[in-house]
């Protein structure tokens, strides 16, 4: 019968509990880090170009992203022999395919639209006889 409370099980056990609280606190100092920098470019205005100032955001959430699943959702290759990240990856896909899929068609739609002037319209009710 072996005793669960033995100083070897608990030293294992404190090993592993070291790696992951480390592992936890340098991916909370990363994100408090990258939420940061964003909240202070735009508060401070430091960035002139509103255009650069929402790339580099952009790019810093992107980063972030990749923080929360390597450091808190721990996807990796070595999980599940790989299958949880491949499946990741896949739902990645799946949703950039389909929000880019939207916006595309929402943009083509509105720039493709035939725009109808306003005297277009009056005439139009004139053409059908209502007022």
């Amino acid at each position: 019968m072996s005793n669960s409370h033995s100083p070897a099980a608990h030293g294992a056990h404190d090993h592993g509990s070291g790696h992951n609280s480390r592992h936890f606190w340098i991916g909370s100092i990363l994100a408090i880090v990258l939420t940061a920098i964003p909240f202070w470019l735009v508060m401070t205005g430091i960035l002139h170009d509103v255009q650069t100032t929402a790339i580099l955001i952009f790019a810093l959430a992107l980063i972030q992203i990749v923080v929360h699943v390597v450091f808190f959702l721990h996807l990796d290759t070595r999980s599940e022999g790989g299958w949880t990240l491949l499946a990741f990856l896949f739902t990645t896909v799946i949703v950039v395919v389909t929000i880019g899929g939207s916006i595309w068609v929402m943009y083509h739609l509105n720039t493709n639209m035939m725009p109808m002037p306003a005297d277009g319209v009056a005439q139009m009710h004139e053409m059908s006889g209502t007022h």
